[in-house]
């Protein structure tokens, strides 16, 4: 009998597709398949060939692109030169996340499926298109595929004689077991947050840990929006970057919530553990630290303030002895509950902290070996890079507005990321953030004499700060910005630094302050005016027109 084994495939940008992804591969150990659950750049794209059955679950991204864990596998895929049967003896199923507001809904997807296709794979059934559109989310066409899926695998590979599906209320083993190391067991001499210079340039499995130099509020105390240009010293990296390239930073949660989320669960922080797989072959989480305390994971690994998905629930309510709660927990993860679930938690932007607050005989339950199956890990965000290599080798900036607004709930919604940079304090000693670079989506021209239109309202203005910088650097004068802001006295980012290149030469720049006047005033005012020098540009210097917000 052929071996029942399925590869579940992610390429997946917020973690929406990995957690759908996750999803399959539990149903599929109810259905006892072995099954692995990979990011598409973990694999070897390689070994597809000698793969019988694959699951593909794909987000799209900006303008019908694929998310940056796929690229790679992307690329190999749309190879010339891959043979056309290369993939026959390959039976596929391609599902898609989309937003059907955006004209290249699905993209990757409907792609994907064809090139699979071309290749020879045999297509177990449609390509699924998810939309976050509709008032069910992607669910309303996953739920329903899925069923279809599994009646096709099960044809195909049928339980082993003597075996059922496993049901639904019986609760799945955890992917780790956490033993804890007796109080009194030595500890290792490495601080587990130290820099380390690291060989190769840095990348998300090997961030490195720069020092904080300054972190200064450039928006008036009085202005409602805060809003920071933080300083890193990047000497001995290895980092490289230019114009329009993108840091990412790994944040933390705040030593508040961490002590909350240790109450609740009733978890000593000082505790420390080792990680075992339950099953053999799966690979140990890489940025966690073997071993480990449970204050080093809840601060730098478990996302408690993300707003937590349906599968929260799901897993939730198996722990749960409260009858109340129980009930509750099943409602918020059946598909006919997910329009409650939708108002409980992702209109008001509710944490996961503050679910587990509002179910605390349900959270005081939670055994700590299911903790990372539970709550992901907290992903890392991006920010444009807003200074230059050619203006400050070993330095690099960026321009954060820290995130932070009302919804129902009484106590205001916060940004992870933004507010913890805008809690780190220089002055008061050494401060590490870890942090690598990647190519960002915009090139600046080549050729010197190319004139560079630059629309950047707001923080907008971060990535045409580092080009202005390099530009002006090279000696290149053709650089016209746009900004625009609220107020001239209070969130005017760089003022005195445009100032000085109009003086110089080097910027023609235009400002739009919306509220200044009785009529408001924005960025595309100003084009318009200036529709004549702008059309010059483009007509007879062929610039090129950059907008950023």
């Amino acid at each position: 009998m052929a071996e029942r084994t399925l590869l579940v495939l992610f390429g997946s940008q917020t973690g929406t597709a990995q957690d759908t992804a996750e999803r399959i591969g539990r149903e599929a150990k109810r259905r006892h398949l072995h099954c692995r659950v990979e990011a598409l750049d973990s694999c070897d794209v390689a070994n597809l060939i000698h793969e019988p059955l694959v699951v593909f679950v794909c987000a799209t991204t900006g303008q019908g692109d694929p998310p940056d864990n796929m690229k790679m596998f992307w690329r190999f895929l749309f190879r010339k030169n891959l043979p056309a049967g290369s993939l026959c003896q390959l039976d596929y199923a391609v599902l898609g996340l989309g937003d059907s507001s955006y004209p290249k809904f699905n993209f990757v997807a409907k792609k994907l499926h064809k090139r699979l296709l071309q290749l020879g794979g045999n297509p177990l059934l449609p390509v699924a298109l998810g939309d976050d559109q509709h008032d069910l989310g992607p669910d309303a066409v996953v739920d329903p595929w899925l069923v279809t899926l599994w009646d096709k695998i099960l044809a195909l590979y049928p339980l082993p004689p003597g075996l059922e599906i496993i049901s639904p209320d019986v609760c799945l083993p955890p992917r780790y077991t956490l033993h804890y190391l007796p109080e009194d067991s030595p500890h290792p001499d490495s601080e587990l947050l130290q820099p380390t210079a690291p060989r190769a340039a840095p990348c998300e499995l090997h961030p490195f840990a720069a020092r904080v130099v300054s972190n200064q509020r450039v928006t008036a105390q009085s202005h409602f929006q805060d809003v920071r240009l933080i300083e890193f010293d990047i000497a001995d990296s290895g980092i490289t970057f230019s114009a329009g390239d993108v840091v990412m930073i790994q944040p933390q949660n705040c030593p508040e919530d961490v002590q909350l989320f240790c109450q609740l669960l009733r978890l000593e922080p000082h505790r420390r553990f080792v990680l075992q797989p339950t099953e053999p072959g799966t690979s140990l989480p890489p940025l966690l630290p073997q071993p480990c305390t449970i204050q080093y994971l809840a601060t730098h690994y478990l996302d408690i303030s993300c707003v937590p998905r349906r599968s929260f629930f799901e897993l939730l309510a198996y722990f749960s002895t409260n009858e109340l709660e129980r009930e509750k927990l099943q409602e918020f993860s059946s598909a006919q509950g997910q329009e409650e679930l939708y108002s409980y938690c992702n209109r008001p932007r509710r944490t996961t902290l503050e679910a587990m607050w509002d179910f605390p005989h349900t959270t005081c339950a939670i055994p700590a070996d299911y903790l990372l199956d539970l709550i992901p890990c907290i992903r890392p965000r991006a920010f444009s890079i807003a200074s230059s290599m050619l203006a400050r080798p070993e330095r690099m900036q960026i321009l954060v507005a820290v995130v932070r607004y009302k919804t129902r709930l009484s106590k205001p919604r916060r940004g992870l990321c933004s507010t913890w940079l805008a809690s780190l304090n220089p002055e008061q000693g050494d401060i590490w953030v870890p942090l690598w670079v990647k190519k960002g989506g915009m090139k600046f021209p080549a050729d010197p004499a190319t004139p560079v239109i630059m629309i950047g309202p707001g923080t907008g203005v971060a990535p045409f700060r580092a080009a202005i910088q390099e530009r002006v650097a090279l000696g290149r004068r053709g650089n016209c910005l746009f900004f625009g802001c609220r107020n001239k006295s209070k969130d005017f980012y760089c003022q005195t630094e445009w100032e000085e290149l109009v003086t110089k030469g080097f910027l023609t720049l235009f400002t739009a302050f919306s509220r200044d006047q009785e009529e408001k005033v924005y960025v595309q005012h100003r084009i318009r005016e200036n529709g004549r020098l702008v059309w010059e540009l483009l007509s007879s210097g062929n610039a090129h027109i950059y907008l950023a917000g």
